[in-house]
C-alpha cells in the first residue's frame, strides 16, 4: 500500500481569497514546492482533497475549476514536484446550483474524499498525512484514520496530531 501526503487546497497550497477558481488570484503558499517535492522524493502520493463550495454557490463551474488545477499541475511540475490526484466536492446544502444543492459525505468534516482515495489509489491511512487549515480538514482527517492530522495556520487545533506555522516543519513528520 502506498504512503500518502494529502492536503487541503485554499489555505495550504495557495492564499485563501475565498472562491479562487482563476490562476490570476492563486498565490502559492511559501514553502509548498519544497514540501511536495520531498514527499515525492519519499514516494509519498500527493493528492489534494478541497472542498469547492463557490461551484455550488454559481461562482464558478466544474470546467472552470479543472482548467486552474491544469495550470496548478503544470507549476508543480516546472517547480520539481507532482500532485497525483485531486478530490473535490462541489456540493453544498446552501447551494443555488440546483444540481449541487445537497449534502454529501465528500464534503468536508465528512471523510468521504478521503476514504475514496485511499480505496482508488490503494493508499495506506496509517502510512499518511493530512495537512489542512481548518478544523473541518483536521476532523475528516482523523475520522478516515490519517495518522497524522496536521494544522496549518497560526492557532493551534486541540484535535491535530500538530499544529504548524511553516510548511517545512512537515518534513520531518514524513519519516514513519
Amino acid at each position: 500500500m502506498n504512503a500518502a501526503l494529502f492536503l487541503d487546497r485554499d489555505g495550504v497550497i495557495n492564499v485563501d481569497h475565498g472562491h479562487v477558481y482563476k490562476k490570476e488570484n492563486f498565490d502559492f503558499i511559501d514553502n509548498i514546492f519544497d514540501l511536495v517535492a520531498y514527499a515525492k522524493d519519499l514516494n509519498f502520493y500527493v493528492v489534494i482533497v478541497t472542498n469547492q463550495a463557490g461551484i455550488a454557490k454559481g461562482f464558478y463551474t466544474e470546467d472552470d475549476f479543472k482548467r486552474l488545477m491544469s495550470w496548478v499541475y503544470k507549476q508543480f511540475e516546472f517547480n520539481n514536484g507532482k500532485i497525483d490526484e485531486t478530490y473535490f466536492c462541489p456540493y453544498h446544502k446552501d447551494g443555488v446550483v440546483e444540481k449541487y444543492k445537497k449534502e454529501s459525505n465528500d464534503r468536508k468534516p465528512f471523510p468521504g474524499m478521503i476514504k475514496r482515495a485511499c480505496i482508488e489509489l490503494n493508499i495506506d491511512p496509517k502510512r499518511s498525512i493530512l495537512v489542512g487549515d481548518k478544523r473541518s480538514d483536521i476532523e475528516a482527517s482523523n475520522s478516515a484514520l490519517i495518522a497524522k492530522s496536521i494544522y496549518f495556520g497560526n492557532d493551534q487545533c486541540d484535535i491535530a496530531y500538530k499544529s504548524i506555522s511553516n510548511l517545512s516543519d512537515i518534513k520531518e513528520e514524513l519519516h514513519f
